[in-house]
């Protein structure tokens, strides 16, 4: 957008970070440690900022051998061609990661390659080298800031490197940005941001940073871009596209667009505006009397194979296969009690809940809208080729497969594909600079993260993540570069255009207050930010009463686990409690926090 004649800024800063995930948090230090005055902002409210971050394992790939890797990662682009400057700087930067960690990320990464036998990463092993066929792979790692996997443990050191600048940089949470504001020459020089249902025109004298992840959450760009609907998304709710959209009002020019990464092919169903919830530790859902068939009732995916983020074999390359509507996983009274005997944790109980009982093979077929006779000849065609010892069709390993008993009688269980997310957007360069149509650079507009992410094709666990600090450094380095062409400083706040004041930076330091026999716990162990409860005792210390002032844990699991624990640590007049299967991190959060309280009485 341009400014009107009559409209002026509301706010001046040397850089504008949009989206505060992996990308955003790493542009906004490295814009501040370059002495730049930033804003950040995000459309999530406080406690759920982070993006796909967040919500990932947090690994990063990295390499030692920059020639082996650049081969990798041309073997993994190709048949598809990609920017050779940009490669060879993504390259660069995987090779440099160790260093990184070490440098700006407070201590030696912990290798998953260089550490088989760790129990904590096993499940994300396979992960170092994801296409071990390529040459090239035996160079390639993934970084850890610690021996744990899932904990949110990245992307807490990203956010506090943030927090730890508050002189240099401001956050927004809740303050999704609308428009970037050019001048007649195409340079970017500022952000129009919502906050409150107020407009603020804010002034960016050096560079605008997109980080605001992909869209995932779109459904309308989902269709037109991927070519697919009814996708499941495994991290953050609030890629909602903006970045594709801002990107393209200002003329950048797009790559990658039908690009994304599935997880997984296929996992359970869950309602719209939840969360995936990954499956990949639960075994019993990819070996035995079971079977996923697809919108006709046959089968398409290999049902013990969960890996290589849900690309398959296609005759010699590795695809994203079409993603079908209504997918149904079927099994067998055998299987059924396998997974009701289980010891399962909360999610596990809850999804078996969903499970629905089908008396024949015609009953079921009419359970999952499907043509028996087809249903029928599935059935019969894989009870076959476990007899012959091969899956012709799919290609399943022989020693996951049981025959299906089809005298009845049946289970199904609704099943959906998943995503963890998109990668296409703004097309970049080796500087992070955003390229426009005419393949020029669109002055002071930069980009990182998986908004435009490099990956055309395979993809290896972590790349998200090492584009991240990669170009995210990059981005904001040379966002807070002052330019020959530098915005002048136009009108001040007080001259602004709207009635409302510029909001205040958020995130700071709060004080709660106590009463006799209360006393404040924190603790930043969960998946969202930090938890803060206020308990009371009783004259033996014993907690009375336990309120929640804070916390921004998942609505699905962690929520749910906090209340539980809650009740039986009252219950009992104990923090001595049981954690919540399926939500350990936020129980260890909670109980922290209770702990914390409860020694200072």
């Amino acid at each position: 957008m341009f400014l009107k004649d009559n409209e002026s800024w509301n706010a001046t800063y040397d850089v504008v970070v949009i989206g505060f995930g992996g990308a955003g948090a790493t542009a906004a230090r490295f814009a501040a440690d370059k002495g730049a005055k930033v804003l950040l902002v995000d459309s999530a409210p406080e406690g759920h900022e982070g993006g796909n971050t967040r919500y990932c394992g947090q690994i990063v790939e990295a390499g030692y051998d920059y020639d082996k890797l650049k081969k990798y990662y041309q073997k993994m682009t190709a048949p598809l061609d990609l920017d050779e400057q940009v490669l060879e700087t993504f390259v660069k930067g995987m090779v440099n990661l160790p260093d990184y960690f070490e440098k700006y990320l407070g201590g030696k990464a912990f290798s998953v390659k260089n550490n088989p036998g760790n129990k904590n990463v096993a499940m994300l092993a396979y992960m170092s080298a994801e296409y071990p066929e390529f040459e090239g792979a035996d160079t390639n790692d993934d970084l850890l800031v610690h021996d744990q996997i899932f904990d949110a443990a990245l992307w807490k050191k990203l956010r506090q490197n943030v927090l730890d600048r508050s002189d240099q940089i401001d956050v927004l949470y809740s303050t999704p940005a609308k428009h970037l504001i050019q001048d007649p020459d195409k340079t970017i020089i500022g952000v129009q941001i919502e906050n409150k249902d107020k407009l603020f025109n804010v002034q960016a004298k050096n560079g605008v940073v997109l980080a605001l992840g992909g869209f995932e959450n779109n459904e309308q760009m989902v269709q037109d871009y991927l070519g697919e609907t009814n996708l499941l998304p495994y991290g953050t709710l609030y890629n909602n596209g903006d970045g594709i959209k801002m990107a393209i009002e200002v003329g950048a020019d797009l790559w990658h667009m039908n690009n994304y990464e599935p997880g997984g092919t296929v996992n359970l169903a869950a309602p719209k505006g939840q969360r995936a919830h990954n499956i990949m530790a639960w075994k019993a859902l990819f070996a035995g009397s079971l079977i996923t068939v697809g919108d006709d009732g046959t089968r398409y995916v290999a049902e013990d194979d969960p890996t290589r983020h849900g690309h398959r074999y296609n005759h010699g390359l590795w695809r994203i296969p079409l993603a079908q509507v209504h997918p149904h996983m079927i099994f067998d009274q055998k299987k059924y009690d396998e997974l009701f005997s289980a010891e399962n944790d909360e999610f596990q109980k809850e999804a078996l809940t969903k499970v629905v009982k089908s008396e024949t093979i015609a009953d079921l077929a009419q359970e999952i809208k499907v043509d028996p006779a087809v249903l029928e000849n599935t059935l019969n065609t894989y009870n076959f080729f476990v007899d012959q010892g091969v899956d012709y069709q799919c290609g399943r390993k022989p020693e996951s497969m049981v025959k299906i008993a089809l005298t009845g009688p049946f289970y199904s269980l609704a099943q959906q594909h998943t995503m963890l997310n998109t990668q296409g957007g703004p097309r970049r360069n080796e500087n992070a600079e955003v390229i426009d149509t005419d393949q020029k650079v669109l002055p002071h507009l930069y980009a990182a993260g998986e908004l435009g992410h490099i990956g055309a094709n395979q993809y290896n666990g972590g790349g998200d993540m090492a584009d991240c600090l990669i170009f995210g450094k990059i981005a904001g380095e040379n966002a807070a570069k002052t330019k020959d062409d530098q915005v002048v400083s136009g009108a001040s706040a007080s001259e602004n255009n709207t009635d409302a004041a510029f909001p205040e930076s958020e995130g700071k330091q709060e004080d709660y207050s106590t009463a006799e026999n209360q006393y404040i716990g924190k603790s930043t162990s969960g998946m969202g930010n930090e938890i803060v409860v206020r308990i009371t005792v009783d004259s033996d210390k014993r907690p009375t009463n336990i309120e929640v002032l804070k916390e921004s844990e998942s609505p699905d699991y962690g929520e749910k686990a906090i209340k539980k624990m809650k009740q039986e640590m009252l219950t009992n007049k104990t923090v001595n409690v049981d954690a919540v299967s399926g939500a350990s991190a936020s129980s260890r959060a909670f109980k922290e926090a209770v702990e914390s309280a409860l020694n200072q009485a």
